[in-house]
Parts: structure tokens; C-alpha cells; sequence
């Protein structure tokens, strides 16, 4: 992933079939400056288009363990009624732009995995759609203005079935892992198809 490609928007081209893992994540969960510091470490690594993946991997577990230490920067989130509202606007395009695998609401962001699906909804504009929406409907019920989500969302592509199950747990893992519950099953803001 070129840094320049995280920038606003889902880059990759993706196709109807394809699996995707998202991150998106509230506006101020992390300081700008922490942010760009990984955005220049990960540009500053010279690699092989193999070593590309392992680059992106480590570079999104880094970033993710920031978002789930953060002690600065909204959780609204955690709130019961904005993460339901998270939640039903993810399953509002289930069937409509992408089949719904997974997901997890953490405090001040979102893991989601789906596979994408051949409709007039594309996943990017699901994507602007939940978050133009949860936005404005979070604001009104917090009492507040301005920027709710952060501009950018991470990507990936998943490539395998063992990759799947990967993907999978760690979305699910993912308040265990930050010592927020003792397991995924008792997170009140979790999802699994499966």
C-alpha cells in the first residue's frame, strides 16, 4: 500500500467476489503527529513487491495497537446507543453492496470485513454512506458539530481462506486483545456470521 493511496478513499480497484477487511476510525483518535510518524516510517522502508504485504501488515498492527492504547481522543463509540447505531447502519448494507462477515466496534473505531458484491452500491459508497449517516445521526444524539469520523479508512484485500480466519479473529480479538472484555462473544458491539 502506497501511503499516498491511504489518503480519503478505499484505493484499490475491488471487485464483486472479493473479500475486504476495513478500518475506519473516529476523527482525533490519534494525534495527527503520531500518524504521520508511521506514515514516514512505512515510506521510508524500501522493500520487494513480496515483502509489500509484510511492510502493510506490520505498519496496521502498529496503528491499531495506537487506536486501542489511545488514552487521548474521543471513544463516543462505547456509548451503547452510538455503537448500535454503527452497527445497524453496517447491517443496512448487508445484501445491498457487500454480504456482512464480521465486525467490531471498539471505542474509537471500526473493523469490518465483507465480501463484496455485484450491486449498484459500491463498497465505497456504503462505506461514505454509513459514515455520512452515523455521523450526522451521532452528532445529534451527542449534542455536538463537527467532524465525527477521520477522513481515511484502511483497506486490504483478502487472498486466502486461512487469511480469511485471520482477518476474522483479529476483528473479533480485537477488545480481548486491549483488555476490554474477556471475550469477543461478551463484546456488546460484535458481529460474526459465521
Amino acid at each position: 500500500m502506497n501511503p499516498q493511496d491511504y489518503r480519503r478513499n478505499l484505493p484499490h480497484l475491488l471487485s464483486p467476489g472479493e473479500t475486504v477487511f476495513v478500518t475506519f476510525r473516529l476523527a482525533g483518535s490519534l494525534p495527527e503527529a503520531v500518524v504521520e510518524q508511521l506514515r514516514a516510517e512505512f515510506s521510508s522502508e524500501t522493500a520487494n513487491e513480496e515483502a509489500t504485504y509484510v511492510r502493510q501488515k506490520r505498519y496496521f498492527g502498529r496503528f491499531d495497537a495506537l487506536l486501542d492504547g489511545s488514552v487521548s481522543g474521543p471513544t463516543w463509540l462505547q456509548q451503547p446507543m452510538i455503537g448500535r447505531l454503527v452497527a445497524d447502519a453496517l447491517h443496512f448494507f448487508d445484501g445491498r453492496a457487500y454480504t456482512l462477515i464480521c465486525y467490531c466496534i471498539m471505542p474509537n473505531h471500526v473493523h469490518l470485513v465483507a465480501v463484496l458484491l455485484e450491486a449498484e452500491v459500491s463498497m465505497m459508497r456504503a462505506l461514505q454512506s454509513v459514515k455520512a449517516h452515523t455521523a450526522r445521526e451521532a452528532n445529534r444524539l451527542l449534542g455536538r458539530t463537527g467532524q465525527f469520523w477521520h477522513r481515511e479508512s484502511y483497506d486490504h484485500v483478502v487472498r486466502s481462506a486461512s487469511e480469511m480466519q485471520n482477518v476474522i479473529a483479529y476483528a473479533l480479538e480485537n477488545p480481548v486483545r486491549a483488555g476490554l472484555t474477556d471475550s469477543w462473544q461478551q463484546w456488546p458491539c460484535s458481529y460474526w456470521a459465521g
